[in-house]
C-alpha cells in the first residue's frame, strides 16, 4: 500500500526551543543539547527545492544515514544516539562547521564540469592533466564549499577558509583527516555491496568541549554519488562503451539540465512517472548499499506515526 509523500512536518515536542525546516529535514531542538531530525520526502537539486516530493525518499535517507553513521562512528565520532522512527533521527546538537567538506575520488559531476571548461584547480586542489570523465584520481581530492544558508554554495580554498577564519587551523586538519577515513571507509563498504562510492559531501560540528563530530547525514544518495561497480570498471578500463549507472542524484541533475535548469529562475515540475522512478531507485540503492530489503511502511498516516514516535523518545529522554 502507498503512502502519501511526506511534504512538511509542523511539530511541537515538550521542551522544544526551536525548529528549523531544511532542504530535506525538518530540525527540532529539544532543550539545549537534543536534535530530532525528520527526514520528510522533500528533494532539491542545485540548492533548490523540487516542486514535488518523493514518495519513501524521507526514509530511505534517515534509515541510510543511521545505517552508515552506525558503521563509521569508530573512524569519526558523530552526532546520531538514536532512531525513533524510520522517519526521524535524534542525537547531539553542535555548533555547525561552516564548511561543507566535499570529498571527490572520481573525475564526475560538477568536478568534470569545471574540467571541461579548462579548469586544473578546484577548491585549490590540483586535478591532474589527461584525465577523462569517469576516471579516478591519483588520490581522493577535498573541494571544500561555502555552507550558504540561502542560495549557492560556493566553492572555496583551504587557503580561503583559513583566511577567512571559518575553521581554526588545528580543527581542519582533523576535519580533512576524518573525511579522507569516512571516505575511505565508505568506498570500502561500497565495493564490498558492488557499488562504486564517487564522491561525497561531509558536515562536521564543534562540541562545548571543542571535540569535533561529524552531524547530518553520510553516504546516502543525498550527499554521495554511487556507481554500479561492473558497469564503472568495465567503461573506465575500456571493455565497455556505455557509461555507468548512476544510483545518486546526478540523474535528476542531469533531467533538469536537459529541460534547461541549472539553479537558476523556478525549476520544473517533476512528472508522475519521473517521480515514480525516482522513488524506486532510491529504494534500490538502499537495499543495494544494505543488503536488506526496504520495508515500506503500512500505515495511512505517517505523519501521525512519527509524531507518536518521536513523542515517545522525547519523554523518555526527559524522564
Amino acid at each position: 500500500m502507498d503512502i502519501p509523500a511526506l511534504s512538511r512536518t509542523d511539530f511541537t515536542f515538550p521542551g522544544q526551543t526551536g525548529v528549523y525546516h531544511g532542504k530535506v529535514r525538518d530540525v527540532y531542538t529539544i532543550g539545549e543539547d537534543t536534535l530530532v531530525a525528520v527526514a520528510t520526502d522533500r528533494i532539491s537539486a542545485f540548492d533548490k527545492v523540487l516542486p514535488k516530493p518523493i514518495p519513501y525518499k524521507g526514509q530511505v535517507l534517515n534509515q541510510l544515514a543511521a545505517h552508515f553513521l552506525q558503521e563509521t562512528a569508530e573512524v569519526a565520532p558523530n552526532w546520531l544516539q538514536a532512531v525513533p522512527d524510520p522517519n526521524a533521527s535524534a542525537g547531539i546538537k553542535a555548533v555547525p562547521v561552516m564548511v561543507e567538506v566535499v570529498v571527490r575520488g572520481t573525475l564526475v559531476g560538477h568536478a568534470w564540469r569545471e574540467y571541461q571548461g579548462g579548469a586544473r584547480t578546484l577548491s585549490g586542489a590540483p586535478m591532474p592533466d589527461g584525465l577523462k570523465e569517469y576516471d579516478a584520481f591519483p588520490e581522493p581530492l577535498i573541494t571544500p564549499t561555502t555552507k550558504a544558508e540561502q542560495g549557492h554554495d560556493e566553492d572555496i580554498s583551504e587557503k580561503e577558509i583559513l583566511a577567512q577564519g571559518l575553521v581554526a587551523a588545528t580543527d581542519w586538519q582533523q576535519i580533512k583527516d576524518y573525511a579522507l577515513k569516512l571516505f575511505a571507509r565508505g568506498q570500502e563498504m561500497a565495493r564490498a555491496r558492488g557499488l562504486v562510492l564517487a564522491d561525497t559531501k561531509y558536515e562536521f560540528g564543534i562540541l562545548p568541549d571543542g571535540h569535533i563530530i561529524v552531524i547530518d547525514e553520510v553516504h546516502t544518495p543525498d550527499s554521495s554519488r554511487y556507481f554500479y561497480a561492473d558497469g564503472y570498471d568495465a567503461y573506465v578500463g575500456g571493455g565497455s562503451n556505455e557509461k555507468p549507472k548512476h544510483l545518486s542524484k546526478e540523474f535528476v541533475r542531469e533531467w533538469l539540465m536537459e529541460r534547461g535548469f541549472d539553479g537558476h529562475g523556478e525549476p520544473p515540475t517533476l512528472d508522475d512517472d519521473f517521480i515514480q522512478k525516482i522513488s524506486e531507485r532510491y529504494i534500490e540503492l538502499y537495499e543495494q548499499m544494505t543488503g536488506q530489503p526496504f520495508q515500506k511502511p503500512t500505515e495511512t498516516d505517517p505523519l501521525a506515526r512519527i509524531k507518536a514516535n518521536v513523542l515517545h523518545y522525547v519523554q523518555g529522554i526527559a524522564a
